[in-house]
Order: structure tokens, then C-alpha cells, then sequence
């Protein structure tokens, strides 16, 4: 699993705002390639799940522990 998670280049965010969630899962789309819609991340830019190219957070939640795994809470402003 680490060879394939590490496989490429990563690029970590934080956003933050209003709905900061329901929104860049919007512009992510769809998890299945074929499901997300032109004009979304997804839609543009992959071809199938094996090789996603992009992961949002689906709660608020769930991203409080997914950048606690990146990031020191020192390090965000």
C-alpha cells in the first residue's frame, strides 16, 4: 500500500472556508471517472479508480484526522 500511495508526486492542502468540503468535492467529482462530470478534477484528468489523482475529505471529521497526518498544528495558520 505504501509503494502505491508514494508511487507519484504529492501535493498536500488545507482549505478552509463556508462548506469548504461540499465544495471541493464538487470541483474533485465523482469518485468513479466515468460518473464525474467534464469541468471537475476527476472528469478532465483520470481514467479510472486504480489511478486517482485526486482525494478530498468526505466530513469535516475525517479531514481534521487526514491533516493531522501531514501537517504539525503549528504549521497552519
Amino acid at each position: 500500500l505504501v509503494d502505491f500511495v508514494t508511487s507519484g508526486p504529492v501535493v498536500a492542502t488545507v482549505w478552509e472556508g463556508p462548506e469548504a468540503v461540499k465544495l471541493t468535492r464538487q470541483m474533485i467529482g465523482a469518485t468513479k471517472p466515468l460518473e464525474a462530470v467534464p469541468g471537475t478534477i476527476r472528469g478532465d484528468y483520470t481514467c479510472d479508480v486504480m489511478s486517482n489523482l485526486i482525494h478530498g475529505s468526505d466530513s469535516p471529521e475525517n479531514a481534521a484526522a487526514e491533516i493531522a497526518l501531514w501537517f504539525k498544528a503549528e504549521e497552519l495558520g
